[in-house]
C-alpha cells in the first residue's frame, strides 16, 4: 500500500504497469478462470442471479472488487447465454479530485462505460454519524445506488462482495452483535419496490482479486474517503485479522465458516428470527 493523493486517499499500488486491455480480458477467462471466472459463474447459477429479461446495474466504487465485476459482466454478456442488459454506474460521494479523476481514468482505460454521478453522502455522513460514520455512509450509499438503478430503468443492483466480506460479516455478528446472520448472495429491496441486489462475487476469494488486479497493472481506489482516515477502530479489519490468525491454528476455517451458514440445524439453536418476529425453542420443545 502506498498513499499517491494526499491523507485519506489509500490507493492500491500494483507491482506491474497496466498491461494492454485485451490481455486483461483474457486472464479472466484463462489465468484466473478457475479462481475468479468459475466462481463468478458458479454463484450465477447456484443463487439465480441472473435471469433473461433483467436490466442490471452494476455498482462501481472503483476499488479492486467492483472494477473486476465490471469485467465480469462484460465477459459474460459476450460470451454467456442469458438475455439481459448492463449499466453501470459510479457515485461520487464527494471524493477527492485527484481520486475521480483515477476512477474516470481505469473505467475509460477498461473500457467500462460508466455513468457517474454525484451524491454528498461523505459529508452528510460525517454530520449525521460523526465518530463513527462508516455505517451511515454505506446505508446512503446502498439509497443512492438503488435510486439511480431505479431511474435507469434497472430491476436488480449487483455489488461487489466477496467470499471473504461474506464470512467476515458472519463472525462480525456473532462476535459484536449477538446473533447469526451472514450475507446474502441475494435479497429484495425493502425501500425500492421491484428492486432487488446480487452478489455475484459472492464465492470469489479476496487474494484473487488482488493477483487480478495487480498482474492488470490497475491503481483502484480503497475507500478514499477523507473522512474515515480520521477515525480508528475499524471493527471489520479486526475480524479479518482475527480469521487470517485463526487459519494459523484451524485447518480451513474460513470455508467452515463460510459453510456454517448453509448447514444450521435447527434443533440445535435456542431461538431464531423471522420476519421480525422472534422464536424460541421452547415453542416446538
Amino acid at each position: 500500500m502506498t498513499d499517491i493523493a494526499g491523507e485519506g486517499c489509500e490507493i492500491l499500488v500494483p507491482f506491474n504497469e497496466r498491461k494492454p486491455l485485451k490481455d486483461i480480458e483474457r486472464s479472466i477467462i484463462k489465468t484466473y478462470r478457475k479462481h475468479i471466472w468459475t466462481k463468478f459463474i458458479k454463484a450465477v447459477k447456484e443463487y439465480e442471479l441472473i435471469q433473461d429479461g433483467d436490466k442490471i446495474a452494476v455498482a462501481i466504487s472503483g476499488g479492486k472488487d467492483s472494477l473486476l465485476m465490471a469485467k465480469l459482466f462484460q465477459e459474460l454478456h459476450k460470451y454467456g447465454t442469458q438475455n439481459f442488459e448492463v449499466e453501470f454506474i459510479a457515485m461520487d460521494p464527494g471524493y477527492h479530485p485527484d481520486i475521480r479523476e483515477l476512477l474516470e481514468d481505469n473505467c475509460r482505460y477498461l473500457d467500462i462505460p460508466v455513468h457517474i454521478y454525484e451524491a454528498n453522502v461523505f459529508e452528510v455522513a460525517d454530520k449525521i454519524a460523526q465518530d463513527y460514520p462508516c455505517y451511515m455512509c454505506a446505508r446512503m450509499r446502498r439509497g443512492a445506488l438503488y435510486g439511480k438503478a431505479q431511474e435507469l430503468g434497472c430491476n436488480k443492483l449487483a455489488l461487489g462482495h466477496h467470499y471473504n466480506d461474506v464470512i467476515e460479516t458472519t463472525m462480525l455478528n456473532v462476535l459484536c452483535a449477538g446473533n447469526f446472520k451472514t450475507m446474502m448472495p441475494k435479497l429484495k429491496a425493502q425501500n425500492f419496490e421491484d428492486m432487488e441486489l446480487i452478489r455475484p462475487m459472492y464465492l470469489i476469494e479476496e487474494k484473487y482479486i488482488e493477483r487480478f488486479i495487480q498482474n492488470a497493472g490497475i491503481w483502484p481506489l480503497n475507500c478514499a474517503c477523507m473522512v474515515a482516515a480520521k477515525k480508528i477502530g475499524n471493527k471489520r479489519t479486526e475480524i479479518k485479522e482475527l480469521i487470517e490468525r485463526l487459519k494459523e491454528d484451524f485447518q480451513n476455517v474460513d470455508s467452515s465458516i463460510f459453510r456454517a451458514a448453509q448447514n444450521v440445524n435447527m434443533e440445535g439453536i435456542l431461538g431464531w428470527e423471522k420476519d421480525g418476529e422472534k422464536h424460541s425453542f421452547l415453542d416446538e420443545y
